[in-house]
């Protein structure tokens, strides 16, 4: 367990005890899809928690009375809502990601050479390439936990953060870590083709149990997205840096929640978890 602590202290401001040795980090990468579903089960309970507030008298509901405590709620200013969710994820862990995106954009985009580009990954300033990609990110996250229908909006906010960590263990075994000593260097220490497989297990289960078997295919474009990205950068500076970890966590974020509610424009339950059927059918 000293791994999944070692990802939470690192992922998050949650509370996992004392620091420990740097080995612990290297245990770490395999439990980033668990420490996914623990931010996105935060942020889903943010999320009926607010509506709950907003939550009109007792109606019937065509699922029940469990549907009606996902569903039925009344009229609410949905995109301050959509704030506050991308705020509290954010804020819980503590903009890593939201940095990395914006000094990957920054060096990737602006950066003439290699070794330019290097250097900027490693400037803690923000220039305009990172400023525009962080606020073109966060309208696509709220627009897109706006349109998120109902039906499907609990399972697919609870999923998402689980499968943008995993898409990080893709990255990791995909591309090399171009520096020598660097912020992503201590996960790699006992290789990542064993964190992958092992995540990998995680995400997908995961995906099933949320979303049902339709969900497979996030895990496919958050795979497809973090491969995106780590071969821009690949093609850039030779290989991956922990900025690019960030950059693919928060790209495939925002692309999976983009192709969720692409998903259910059509069938709105379309990514509804198999479990509320179960549930309501022994209600």
């Amino acid at each position: 367990m000293r791994g999944l602590r070692a990802a939470i202290g690192f992922l998050t401001i949650l509370p996992a005890g004392r620091r420990g040795p740097a080995t612990d980090l290297s245990r770490a990468p395999a439990w980033f899809p668990v420490v996914g579903l623990l931010l996105g089960a935060i942020v889903a309970g943010v999320d009926v928690f607010i509506r709950l507030a907003y939550a009109i008298p007792w109606i019937p509901a065509r699922g029940g009375e469990l549907e009606f405590l996902l569903t039925g709620y009344r009229e609410f200013p949905f995109f301050l809502e959509g704030v506050v969710l991308v705020a509290v994820l954010a804020m819980l862990t503590r903009g890593l990601h939201l940095d990395g995106l914006a000094d990957t954009y920054d060096a990737l985009a602006g950066g003439h050479d290699q070794e330019r580009r290097l250097e900027i990954l490693r400037d803690p300033h923000v220039g305009a390439f990172g400023v525009v990609a962080v606020v073109l990110l966060l309208l696509a996250k709220v627009s897109a936990l706006v349109a998120l229908p109902g039906e499907s909006r609990l399972w697919t906010i609870a999923l998402v953060p689980c499968l943008s960590r995993w898409a990080i263990l893709v990255v990791m075994d995909r591309f090399p870590y171009v520096r020598r000593e660097g912020l992503g260097t201590p996960f790699l220490r006992r290789g990542s083709r064993g964190s992958l497989l092992a995540g990998s297990v995680v995400a997908v289960v995961a995906t099933v149990v949320l979303t049902g078997p339709v969900g497979l295919v996030l895990v496919a474009a958050a795979g497809l997205i973090a491969g995106a990205v780590g071969m821009w950068a690949k093609r850039r500076i030779g290989g991956v840096t922990g900025d690019i970890y960030g950059a693919a966590c928060e790209t495939s974020e925002a692309a999976v929640l983009v192709l969720a509610v692409a998903i259910t424009l059509g069938d709105p339950g379309a990514l509804g978890s198999p479990l509320l059927a179960l549930l309501d059918a022994y209600a």
